[in-house]
């Protein structure tokens, strides 16, 4: 069967009609608009884990536009129509509001490329300015699923779902973006520590986000849980402030992923590690690829792929996933003793040697001599080394201030 044609203005008032049922939520008006085969893709960048592909109405209207809503209270205004030759309708406008918690202002100019069969849009192609979208939602935006905060330098990363056995969600990808940005932007914060609440550290991605997005859905669930959390593992890999991991219970599939970025990692006993990919016939994400075969050696890492093979606390530290095993109930205190003495330290110094760390498995032997030459010359205009050279000359302990 042909698709009817859609007159110029027959489109514009489709797509008209469109953002009225978005301002005013209307999920019956947007079943109407949109194709049973819609595909929306939206821009990457966005935050909360926005851009990406959503294949079905359903998808985009709770995946993309619904969380919109809970986080901004703003509306598409459209300025400008303008029709193409393969069919297609281009619009463009602003979006206009504020976010909802902070009350930040948005005003991002966009572009949406509409796709149609008959008088039903089959696709739309965002493209907006993601910087503003993240600058209206501020530093400050509530977290749910982490609890957060910074003392004395410290700053202590509780992942918070202990229901669930810290599960990574949607929510949970959301907020550690957000921790790790805030990190990044303190340049007070000296060292990390990392933990989580209840009978698990983390156990991976939650299940339930397979399950509500099974089938053509899942792909892009997936895609924009994964974004958020794999930059906030990027980001806290490049920290100047170590970090701690005390690990617990279980620790696996793109968890393992917090336990990567740390540069100390304390397990309790009785901890198990696993990667779990396969037995949901998956291949893997937070950085499991990058890091496993660099900590364990790509024979153990494929064993520990493909395998399934789960480790206790002791091969855990013999393979090289954790630096030590402490019983149980000494995990807590001995993380934070250890967080405080790293607090206390260089920063800078510690920052540049972080990075040298990361960087050696990339580096011929001469960038990395390089590198070093240039890292200790830096460190050593710091008032950290100006301090520690003149209390090694009066025989005392040096205090640091981190700069």
């Amino acid at each position: 069967m042909e698709a009817v044609s859609v007159r110029h203005d027959g489109k514009e008032a489709v797509a008209a009609e469109l953002y009225r049922a978005l301002a005013h939520g209307d999920r019956e008006r947007l079943d109407r608009i949109l194709h049973p085969a819609f595909e929306g893709r939206t821009t990457e960048g966005l935050p909360l884990g926005l851009g990406g592909t959503y294949t079905g109405s359903d998808a985009m209207r709770r995946g993309f536009w619904g969380r919109i809503a809970r986080s901004y209270d703003a509306r598409a205004e459209p300025a400008g129509f303008r029709h193409l030759e393969d069919g297609d309708l281009l619009v463009t406008g602003r979006y206009v509001g504020e976010a909802r918690q902070g009350g930040g202002k948005l005003d991002a100019e966009f572009s949406h490329l509409l796709s149609f069969e008959g008088e039903r849009i089959t696709g739309l192609v965002q493209l907006t300015d993601s910087a503003r979208w993240s600058e209206a939602l501020g530093a400050d935006r509530a977290l749910s699923t982490v609890d957060f905060r910074v003392t004395d330098g410290l700053a202590e990363l509780r992942l918070d779902r202990p229901h669930a056995r810290n599960a990574l969600d949607q929510a949970m990808a959301d907020d550690l973006y957000e921790v790790a940005q805030r990190l990044a932007a303190d340049p007070d914060v000296r060292a990390v520590l990392i933990t989580g609440d209840g009978p698990a550290f983390t156990v991976g991605g939650d299940i339930a986000v397979f399950a509500d997005n099974a089938g053509a859905g899942l792909p892009g669930a997936l895609r924009r849980m994964i974004s958020p959390y794999h930059e906030a593992l990027r980001l806290l890999s490049r920290l100047d402030a170590p970090i701690v991991c005390a690990a617990h219970g279980a620790v696996a599939g793109g968890g393992l992923g917090l336990l990567y970025c740390a540069d100390i990692v304390l397990a309790a006993e009785g901890t198990k590690f696993a990667s779990g990919f396969t037995s949901l016939g998956l291949s893997g994400d937070g950085g499991n690829s990058w890091f496993l075969p660099r900590l364990v050696g790509p024979r153990r890492a494929a064993e520990f792929y493909f395998e399934q093979r789960v480790l206790d606390a002791h091969e855990a530290v013999e393979w090289g996933l954790a630096t030590r095993v402490l019983p149980a109930g000494e995990l807590a205190d001995e993380a934070l003793a250890v967080t405080r003495r790293l607090a206390d330290g260089p920063t800078r110094a510690h920052g540049e040697i972080r990075r040298l760390l990361r960087e050696t498995w990339s580096a011929t032997l001469a960038e990395q001599l390089a590198a070093e030459a240039d890292a200790i010359a830096r460190t050593a205009r710091t008032s950290d080394a100006s301090a520690a050279v003149a209390a090694f000359i009066d025989k005392r302990k040096p205090t640091f201030q981190g700069r």
